[in-house]
Order: C-alpha cells, then structure tokens, then sequence
C-alpha cells in the first residue's frame, strides 16, 4: 500500500491551494475542482479537512464525477489514465485538476464540461 492513503487530506490540501495561488488562481477554484471531482459541497469538504481523514477515507466517501475518466495526461511522469490502483488513480486525477488550474487552463475545460 503507498504511503499517500494513509496521508491526511488535510496536510496535502494547502499544498494544492499554494500551487494553484502562486499562479495567481484561488482556493475557491481549488475548492470547486475538488468539489467536482468528488461531488462534495463546501461543507463535506471542509468536515473531510477538520476530520483529518485520510485519503483512503476521502474518497471512499467521494461520489466521483462521472466524467472523471475523461482526465488524461501526465503527472509526475505518469499517465493517469494507465494507473492501474483505482484509489491511485483518482488521487492523480485530483493532482492533474490542480495541475492544469495552476497552468492557467479554462475552468471549463478542467471542468470537462461538453
């Protein structure tokens, strides 16, 4: 089992906030990418980050987007389409979310909206 599942959610959240600020995008766009992912509202997500669960337990409660499965492309030299750990994989597919808000890439399209 990788170290990441028992990892706290709430210790790896702000890290995604600061990546995504230091390129001058918001923690509200942060918040709604992960609310999108995981179908949470901004109350689920905030008991998840006060609870301390871990990311075992953060997804197991997570209600995944349908249209998860359209994330592609590569995190840290790993497409996440091919990762074969289905709580892996959707742990990448939050990194590629945050990933391509920081890049400066339209909500929309993170959003995968049709």
């Amino acid at each position: 089992m990788s170290r990441i599942f028992q990892t706290r959610f709430a210790a790896v959240y702000p890290l995604y906030v600061a990546k995504a600020e230091k390129k001058g995008r918001t923690k509200e766009e942060v918040d709604e990418v992960i609310e999108w992912l995981t179908g949470f509202d901004d109350a689920e997500l905030n008991r998840h980050l006060v609870d301390g669960t871990t990311f075992t337990e953060f997804f197991d409660d997570a209600r995944l987007n349908p249209n998860a499965s359209l994330i592609t492309g590569v995190v840290c030299g790993v497409r996440v389409q091919e990762v074969e750990d289905p709580l892996m994989q959707k742990i990448r597919y939050l990194d590629k979310l945050v990933d391509e808000l920081a890049r400066g890439k339209a909500m929309e399209k993170i959003l995968r909206a049709a």
